[in-house]
């Protein structure tokens, strides 16, 4: 069914025939279990894209992820759960609920009334009668930070917060303190809660910056990935190897690697 232009109902018939007897056996074996790790690692390909600015490979993997999306779909069709159409419906639905500003009679003048009206009805539509109900739903296979920052924020919403930035600053000075004591009396369990408690207060300041503690420290990595490249290429230019090398010689070209970057 080669074509020069497909469209979105092109696609729902390829996975069809896809998982068909007559299709693809990899295609035919998945389940959404098996499919999950896919879902997952397109998602991350995306992000990829959109932080490398590059609008054709953004495409691309959005495609990708859509795939699954669609994969999805197919696997529950078989199993007379779902199709296509009720998600598209369901989702649908869903946006204009939520948007009673826009398709209804509410009236929103900032983002943060969007989100109290989307929280609001969110919590109307799962029946929930408290709001612990609320944190609980945020889902727990969330990466750890993600999951903290939108815990914080549903307990922002009912004044459960610091008036501001400066005292998150101080849960983390004190956070790191009693980090440093549990080091020292070094008990294990200590140590781990103690680490989780500073990541959670370093996580509350990066919500008041309203910056994402994932995509930031995501983007750390990278830089730090970066300039130990730049070490072990200078370590060669000098004929040395990097385990040759001593802390301080390696610390030098890290410098001098983030002042050219600064430069």
């Amino acid at each position: 069914m080669k074509k020069d232009r497909y469209t979105y109902q092109d696609l729902l018939k390829i996975m069809e025939i896809l998982r068909s007897p007559e299709g693809c056996p990899w295609d035919r074996e998945q389940d959404h279990e098996t499919l999950k790790r896919y879902l997952i690692e397109e998602a991350y390909e995306v992000l990829e894209a959109i932080d490398q600015k590059k609008p054709e490979k953004l495409c691309d993997e959005l495609g990708d992820l859509l795939l699954q999306v669609v994969f999805h779909a197919q696997v529950a069709k078989e199993n007379g759960q779902f199709d296509m159409d009720d998600v598209v419906h369901g989702i649908s639905s869903k946006m204009v609920s939520r948007h009673r500003h826009v398709f209804g009679g509410e009236e929103a003048e900032t983002a943060d009334d969007v989100m109290k009206i989307w929280e609001d009805v969110k919590k109307e539509e799962k029946g929930f009668k408290t709001y612990t109900q609320t944190l609980k739903d945020v889902p727990p296979n969330l990466p750890a930070l993600m999951r903290s920052y939108k815990v914080q924020q549903k307990a922002a919403r009912v004044g459960f917060d610091w008036d501001d930035i400066e005292d998150a600053f101080k849960k983390i000075e004190e956070e790191a303190l009693e980090l440093k004591e549990a080091y020292k009396n070094g008990s294990k369990a200590d140590m781990e809660e103690e680490l989780g408690d500073l990541l959670f207060a370093v996580v509350n300041v990066s919500r008041f910056m309203k910056v994402q503690p994932e995509l930031a420290l995501s983007a750390t990595v990278n830089k730090f990935i970066r300039r130990f490249e730049y070490i072990e290429e200078k370590a060669k230019e000098q004929g040395k190897s990097l385990d040759e090398m001593s802390l301080e010689e390696m610390d030098d070209l890290w410098n001098l690697c983030k002042k050219n970057e600064n430069e």
